[in-house]
């Protein structure tokens, strides 16, 4: 794999589901080099924290969202970015996974799904933003 670092790499767009296809596109456009469970499991990270921002950050209002990456050989790192309201979702309690999905109550699963692929998440609330960074290592 060549050498990549395009780290400046961002799109802005609406906050709105809709808006999915564009978001997904822009991060294949940077996964070619890389293995295919890898950019599988990119694509359901970045889904997963793209709607809950298009969801909620701003509801009942609108925004935009700011998506920002970085590639190289060894990491890809996405920085997910909102003016929404102030909402850290790594404070939210793990769902019992132990419960069948009638018993265990809506949402939280998806932040779970994120947490446990990626091997670094972190979330700051910094300048009236919420700023979410996840990070997957590339075994070599």
């Amino acid at each position: 794999m060549s050498k990549k670092n395009e780290s400046l790499r961002a799109l802005v767009l609406s906050a709105e589901v809709e808006n999915l296809p564009d978001v997904l596109a822009f991060i294949e456009s940077g996964l070619e080099e890389y293995p295919k469970k890898i950019k599988k499991q990119i694509k359901v990270v970045v889904e997963e924290v793209f709607v809950n921002i298009a969801n909620y950050a701003y509801a009942p209002n609108a925004g935009s969202a700011s998506i920002r990456c970085f590639y190289t050989d060894d990491e890809i790192t996405i920085e997910f970015e909102d003016s929404g309201h102030p909402y850290n979702p790594l404070e939210k309690n793990d769902p019992d996974i132990t419960l069948s999905s009638n018993e265990r109550p809506i949402g939280g699963l998806g932040v779970y799904m994120v947490k446990n692929i990626m091997d670094h998440v972190d979330y700051k609330y910094e300048g009236g933003k919420n700023i979410l960074t996840v990070k997957k290592s590339i075994p070599a």
